[in-house]
């Protein structure tokens, strides 16, 4: 499998009900991502809202948005489960559908050991009929990937990268010093605040929820960190804060970011701002703020 550099948008999943795809506006999506140039997507992860979604929802949207890229970019998508079963089921389809490589989070609920984590992602990764990306997500899934787990794991010919979500960034240096140089296994950052600094450092790319909305923006930060253009770097940087500081901030939730990503899609005219079950989209006091938060970046909403 050729390496995967570059921007991967965790897309959102564009909904209508809490079993129902908002299918218009996910082809939306899908076209104003490529069109803002992205590298690959990545479907189903935390901002995909996986665990909420049925089983049926689940595999409908991995159809819907393949059949939609029709092999432009590379897809992958998120498996994690708390049954392997169901992960190398899902990710059947996603290969009969066209994705080119699978993420898992570890299984949540007991947390496993590390030597667990290391028996499970062997088995799950001799069992896939896809390539697999570790995902290190310790604060949804309460376990920590350590760093030498990772790279016991690397040494798996059907693991291939990992995307580390834990915003440490001595995580992820320990990462990169111990795997940066290897050209079989790619190393990609969550938290878009990052995007650039672990990019100059030896990242292959950021998995960034933001560029949902603006991929042109954490694409131009991955250029200009991967060409070195610390000017650059610290311009866009600005910009990416403003929309972490103003968007991803409104009200105290849990889920503050998925709500306003998704709000802010719905204000820009790409899609439906509904969230799974037990969640719910912004009210109008909310929507206001983060109407205003658009403006100020310049953007024209359509209300």
């Amino acid at each position: 499998m050729k390496q995967i550099k570059g921007i991967i948008p965790p897309m959102i999943t564009p909904l209508k009900g809490n079993d129902e795809l908002d299918r218009e506006g996910a082809i939306r999506l899908v076209e104003h991502m490529i069109a803002g140039g992205v590298h690959a997507l990545f479907l189903l992860g935390t901002t995909g809202e996986a665990q909420n979604l049925t089983y049926k929802l689940r595999y409908e949207f991995v159809e819907l948005v393949l059949k939609q890229v029709a092999g432009r970019i590379p897809v992958l998508v998120g498996v994690t489960d708390t049954s392997l079963d169901e992960s190398v089921r899902l990710a059947e389809h996603a290969k009969a559908c066209g994705a080119v490589g699978v993420v898992a989070a570890a299984p949540y609920y007991f947390a496993p050991s590390q030597q667990e984590l290391i028996e499970y992602y062997t088995a799950l990764a001799d069992a896939l009929c896809l390539p697999l990306y570790l995902y290190n997500m310790p604060s949804h899934v309460k376990v920590f990937l350590e760093a030498k787990t990772v790279a016991t794991l690397a040494d798996h010919p059907n693991i291939v990268g990992l995307k580390d979500s834990s915003a440490n960034m001595t995580y992820f240096e320990t990462l990169i010093y111990l795997l940066g140089d290897r050209e079989d296994f790619s190393l990609y950052v969550g938290p878009e605040e990052l995007t650039g600094e672990c990019v100059l450092l030896g990242a292959d790319g950021g998995v960034n929820g933001g560029a949902n909305m603006f991929p042109e923006l954490y694409v131009a930060m991955y250029n200009a960190a991967e060409a070195g253009d610390l000017k650059k770097v610290r311009e866009l940087q600005r910009r990416i804060m403003q929309i972490s500081t103003s968007i991803y901030t409104v009200g105290k939730y849990g889920s503050s970011y998925l709500k306003g990503v998704k709000c802010s899609l719905s204000l820009l005219g790409i899609c439906d701002d509904y969230l799974s079950y037990p969640y719910r989209k912004f009210r109008s006091e909310e929507r206001e703020k983060i109407r205003q938060a658009l403006v100020a970046l310049g953007c024209t909403c359509v209300e």
